[in-house]
């Protein structure tokens, strides 16, 4: 049996990024495997990253890309999707693992040496990031994980994790495998540099639930091919900001008709943004429209959370219980006595 878990931080406004990279898909998997699919809003890895965690900010954050998962079409009574935090069982197996991962292993994780290169103070959590990251997957004995290729050197710690576990205790957990997610694309940054994520801020991201006045502001001013300095000058689409995204929303007549009008001058890029803005328009319109709803319904949204935890929780505490047990923890059963 097939077991997919996956994890969302809520630590800024959901974004096309995000959409791109890992909500639909969710969506998709969610069709195929049911309550085999479990997505998780990983709101204890939030405070992790001091530069991006705000505490004010972290509730609504997470009841906004929990409302803006189910717009895109996330059923939570067909998948198990809710809040980290609600489930305490992820910090009781964070830490359980964290006794017995090599602080070594964790220092060579990419991503916390590019993180810590930042800070003057780096914090522990910053460094525990990927054991709790392993509990999540593990807590769930989850065998599937969807992620990108920034997030697989992660998962190769879980599998070592549930390995060194596996062989201290008994066979307890699978060893995860790390699946590029399908379908998931690569969102540029509008900056034009690396991919767009939460830690560039507001104005380098296209927000999914982001008015279309606002995100016409920001495309407008977008970066194009830097030859193209007259309306007349051809270009070359593929080093064109803009064109990727046209990838993105566009059809392919008009992908085609771009790209020819690029190189050959026949299209300014002030009009190469505006057919950009219809498709974005086609695409976001219905979700945002859906949102919408929603927030007008906020006990939907937080009676679907609930759902999911409670689901959670009836996986997880067995799970526990089975671990506290081979590790040798006292519990009610441990002894047989009268009173």
């Amino acid at each position: 049996m097939t077991r997919v878990f996956s994890g969302i931080q809520p630590t800024g406004e959901p974004h096309i990024g995000n959409y791109f990279g890992a909500m639909r898909n969710y969506v998709r998997l969610g069709e195929q495997y049911g309550q085999n699919a479990i997505y998780c809003i990983v709101d204890l890895h939030a405070p992790t990253n001091p530069l991006a965690y705000d505490p004010a900010q972290l509730s609504r954050l997470t009841f906004e890309m929990a409302l803006a998962n189910m717009a895109v079409g996330l059923d939570p009574q067909k998948v198990l999707f809710f809040v980290q935090s609600q489930v305490r069982e992820h910090s009781e197996l964070s830490w359980l693992f964290t006794v017995s991962t090599p602080v070594g292993e964790l220092e060579r994780m990419t991503q916390y040496k590019d993180k810590a290169g930042k800070l003057e103070s780096i914090p522990a959590g910053l460094l525990m990031y990927p054991v709790l990251m392993a509990a999540d997957i593990l807590l769930y004995k989850a065998d599937t994980v969807p992620v990108g290729e920034d997030q697989t050197q992660h998962i190769e710690l879980a599998r070592e994790i549930a390995r060194r576990f596996n062989h201290s205790y008994g066979d307890t957990f699978p060893e995860p495998k790390a699946v590029l997610e399908q379908g998931a694309l690569r969102v540029p940054g509008m900056d034009g540099h690396g991919k767009m994520g939460k830690s560039k801020g507001e104005s380098s991201t296209l927000g999914l639930l982001e008015s279309m006045d606002s995100i016409w502001t920001k495309l407008r001013v977008a970066p194009t091919d830097p030859a193209r300095v007259r309306r007349t000058d051809p270009g070359n689409p593929e080093i064109c900001l803009v064109f990727d995204y046209h990838k993105l929303f566009s059809d392919d007549q008009t992908v085609l008709e771009v790209a020819d009008g690029c190189r050959t001058a026949g299209i300014g890029c002030i009009d190469c943004k505006k057919r950009l803005m219809v498709g974005i328009e086609r695409e976001l319109t219905p979700i945002q429209a859906r949102a919408a709803e929603l927030r007008q319904r906020p006990g939907t949204v937080l009676d679907g959370l609930h759902y999911g935890a409670e689901q959670a929780r009836a996986i997880a505490a067995p799970v526990m219980e089975e671990v506290r047990g081979k590790m040798g923890f006292l519990n009610r059963g441990t002894f047989t006595s009268g009173r």
